[in-house]
């Protein structure tokens, strides 16, 4: 039977049609109305989803550190969950004081000295001290971060939702009628008086025209209409100029298109900049509580291994508190105090701040970096661009792969020790981080410095790191470039100005000047 419907329900490019129909037919307050909120709701989604992804993925990890740390202190020095005064559950008794079920008990009694940990089963550590034949059971703080993560959505949803509707409320009564509504209304009456044929009024006057594309189409309304008026021989020139007016107004579409998206990635980076803020804020607090326990930790351990482990951990405690702090940048401008820094030392610091990552083990570093290569600029800032740097290629590179860091003098001046003579230090040091991997993308290449650009394909890589690194580096007057070596892997390199060497805490002076 043949159908006798116009357009089928289901159809793909009819139903397109009908609902770009609808659409055009809205009235223009109504359809910039629907477009910005679809606009704001898909952009608020997509923060949401992305920020609660980060954090659970981060709390997921630090749920399973402390759990391996609680596992490792029971099985080694139970009694620390005492000395430390920490805020967990910690019970020793016999088998049916501690409620413990038979097969747990069974194989705590098989394997002594070891520690029972299944967390899929149980939130509890099992563990039975040899010399009192007891048994001690710590419990997982799983609990405590289940709420953090729903105190973290119930937060995200919240602040998400109060932007949101500030934005709609500020550009439907503030932006909009002002900008657009009110001279798309001087242009609808003045069509209105030339239709009545009132020629006082069918003009938009001077005052009210504004100076963007909506001013554009009004000024070139009254140019056609006067022209009507007045030459009404003149048609065929009229619309040759009205031809050349819809060209411009073309090209300037296209140059509000291109600015449209640049504004969307710098609102990208405006709310990661106020949800950074927060964030450091809140990580504050527990990062002055695991750096004190550390160092509490540091005055009691005895042998030279853990004291190691532990002034590393308040090494990392510091690097965190860095980050935090640089974390607030995003959202206020902090005055960077800067210093001459040793550029190979900084390097092995940095370096082992990523030897965290179990592959960084496995992989050769060649700090080729000469020691009398210093530059002008802020420690822990420039620790944040290396360390960056060094993550990028510990991660493009393969296991036993290569990583090269070296400096070189772009421009050079002279100083003097004394009389002990000269030794030749850089008005610009060039640090290049190269390794062996497979190299950057051609097609990513170009832009590897804009904000959310990114070639790994984890979690983990949100696309602003180089953007950060770049930024910092611009705030020392230098500059940062990336291309692939012609050996294979990819180099960065970093210029920035050179300072002179510290000798014994004494500056080197002088001798000549920059060229």
């Amino acid at each position: 039977m043949a159908e006798n419907r116009k357009y089928p329900v289901f159809s793909g490019k009819p139903v397109l049609l009908r609902l770009e129909k609808r659409l055009g037919d809205l009235r223009i307050r109504l359809k910039l109305l629907t477009f910005h909120s679809v606009f704001f709701s898909l952009l608020t989604l997509t923060i949401y989803l992305a920020v609660i992804s980060v954090l659970e993925y981060r709390l997921n990890e630090a749920y399973q550190r402390e759990a391996g740390m609680m596992r490792a202190a029971l099985a080694s020095n139970p009694g620390i969950f005492q000395v430390l005064e920490m805020n967990v559950e910690y019970t020793q008794g016999s088998a049916s004081q501690l409620g413990m079920p038979r097969d747990i008990r069974e194989w705590v009694d098989a394997h002594p000295g070891d520690v029972w940990f299944n967390p899929g089963k149980s939130d509890y550590l099992y563990h039975k001290d040899r010399s009192s034949d007891l048994y001690q059971r710590v419990r997982l703080p799983k609990e405590q971060y289940r709420k953090l993560i729903n105190s973290a959505r119930w937060a995200i949803t919240v602040v998400l939702g109060i932007t949101y509707w500030l934005g709609v409320v500020i550009l439907e009564f503030l932006v909009l009628p002002v900008f657009v509504y009110r001279p798309i209304q001087f242009l609808l009456d003045a069509d209105d008086a030339a239709g009545r044929g009132d020629r006082d009024n069918e003009l938009v006057p001077e005052r009210k025209i504004p100076d963007d594309e909506l001013g554009d189409v009004m000024r070139s309304r009254n140019r056609m209409l006067t022209l009507v008026r007045e030459h009404e021989d003149a048609l065929a020139g009229a619309l040759r100029r009205e031809e050349s007016l819809s060209a411009d107004l073309l090209r300037k579409n296209a140059q509000l298109e291109a600015a449209k998206r640049s504004l969307a990635d710098q609102d990208r980076l405006v709310s990661l900049g106020l949800m950074s803020a927060s964030v450091a804020h809140e990580l504050n607090t527990p990062l002055a509580v695991l750096k004190g326990s550390v160092e509490k930790l540091l005055e009691s351990a005895g042998d030279e291994p853990t004291r190691g482990r532990l002034r590393r951990m308040n090494r990392v405690a510091d690097r965190l508190r860095s980050i935090s702090s640089s974390l607030l940048d995003f959202a206020r401008v902090r005055r960077t105090e800067m210093a001459p820094v040793d550029l190979r030392d900084l390097i092995e610091d940095c370096w082992e701040l990523v030897s965290i990552d179990e592959k960084a083990s496995r992989v050769h570093l060649h700090n080729q970096v000469e020691s009398t290569h210093w530059v002008h600029g802020n420690a822990d800032r420039l620790s944040q661009v290396f360390v960056n740097l060094l993550r990028n290629a510990l991660h493009e590179i393969d296991i036993s792969g290569n990583i090269w860091v070296s400096s070189s003098i772009a421009s050079a001046v002279n100083w003097r020790e004394g009389d002990g003579g000269t030794s030749t230090a850089g008005g610009t040091v060039v640090v290049r981080v190269e390794d062996d991997g497979v190299g950057i993308p051609e097609s990513v290449l170009p832009h590897l410095f804009e904000a959310f650009v990114s070639t790994r394909l984890d979690a983990r890589g949100t696309g602003l790191g180089l953007t950060v690194a770049e930024g910092i580096i611009q705030q020392h007057n230098g500059s940062i470039r990336a291309y692939n070596r012609a050996e294979g892997g990819a180099c960065l390199e970093v210029h920035l100005p050179a300072a002179a060497p510290q000798l014994n805490g004494t500056t080197l002076s002088t001798e000549g000047s920059l060229p």
